[in-house]
């Protein structure tokens, strides 16, 4: 008895320490900047997740330790059904594991691809799903500041959640004029280093609109460059004529007042309830989205991954990495990317 004790105590230690050991990969769901995410089953309770594994020596090289560890801070402090939740994140000494919902619908830049445009009942539930995940963040003091199709990902159900908070921000004077996100999304405050806040978001979401409505964002160029220099050449607005066929004078409004280049001009600027209690939702219930009762108007198929291991899908670095990971005061600012919810033991 004794003996199954001690046993028992030692898996216990042994899973809330976490390794890459407690999971089994299963599938390769994408890649990212500095790694890739997986599909994986947690061997304790065959929970499935999706992981995302990240290089600590490219995070190093492209001098994003910041954002890294910021994204883990704040996914530790957030839960919401519209977003992307953080289970647990570890490491060992090459990578970072991030740990999270997994979301099987794929996201909405994939469906943009395939479908061109949507619907505006399509296109109004989704701006629904994302503004509510935007006022959970708002609410709480984050901006996101990188808001695009790329970072919005659909459950099985046709629900979007938001995803990517590499780059948010708990809003304070001090880094307001920080310049970050993606051109094409980027509000111009953003783009000018001026003074910013939560209403980039609605740009951006502005921009997305006008993406699922017209197949094509307001303004577009090669380089960042390009992309400023028609934002300030031109206020872009939709025209009733462009309207599509059954896409209502409402929807085009919404969608002008979002993409307003001043901010003070931009809808949610003054009050971020006014997005909620734009004529456009005038007979939506939000409530009932909130609870997830609706029945979603576009139905993503399961996303089932691509094929592949760990060890066969994970990329060499070249000698670089071996380098950066035996400077021990590079590698010390990852000691605190640790959260497990049962209690974390740091090694």
């Amino acid at each position: 008895m004794g003996n199954c004790n001690v046993i028992d105590k030692k898996e216990e230690f042994q899973e809330a320490m976490q390794s890459i050991r407690n999971y089994e990969i299963l599938d390769i769901l994408g890649k990212g900047g500095f790694g890739k995410v997986f599909k994986v089953r947690r061997k304790k309770n065959n929970q499935l997740y999706a992981m995302k594994i990240m290089s600590k020596a490219k995070i190093i090289e492209k001098k994003c330790v910041a954002s890294v560890l910021i994204e883990k801070n704040l996914l530790q402090q957030l839960h919401h059904p519209f977003i992307v939740n953080m289970h647990s994140a570890f490491q060992d000494r090459e990578n970072l594991y991030l740990v999270l919902d997994l979301l099987n619908g794929g996201d909405l830049r994939y469906h943009l691809f395939k479908n061109k445009r949507f619907s505006e009942e399509e296109a109004q539930f989704f701006a629904a799903c994302i503004v509510v995940s935007l006022e959970y963040l708002h609410q709480n003091g984050i901006i996101h500041r990188d808001l695009k199709p790329e970072n919005l990902v659909f459950d099985e159900q046709g629900y979007l959640r938001l995803t990517d908070l590499g780059i948010a921000r708990v809003w304070r004077p001090d880094n307001a004029s920080d310049t970050s996100g993606t051109p094409g999304y980027m509000a111009p405050e953003v783009m000018c280093k001026q003074r910013h806040g939560i209403a980039v978001d609605f740009f951006a979401l502005g921009v997305i609109l006008y993406e699922c409505m017209l197949g094509k964002r307001p303004y577009v160029g090669k380089t960042r460059l390009e992309i400023r220099e028609q934002i300030l050449s031109k206020q872009i607005q939709i025209k009733r004529s462009q309207l599509p066929v059954a896409w209502s004078i409402e929807a085009g409004d919404f969608i002008n007042q979002l993409i307003q280049r001043k901010p003070e001009n931009r809808l949610g600027t003054d009050n971020p309830s006014d997005v909620k209690n734009h004529p456009w939702f005038s007979s939506f219930d939000w409530e009932m989205l909130l609870k997830k009762k609706y029945n979603p108007p576009y139905y993503p198929k399961k996303f089932k991954g691509y094929e592949g291991s760990l060890e066969d899908t994970m990329e060499d670095d070249n000698d670089k990495k071996f380098i950066l990971l035996r400077n021990n005061t590079l590698c010390e600012q990852f000691n605190v990317y640790c959260y497990n919810p049962e209690g974390c033991i740091k090694k």
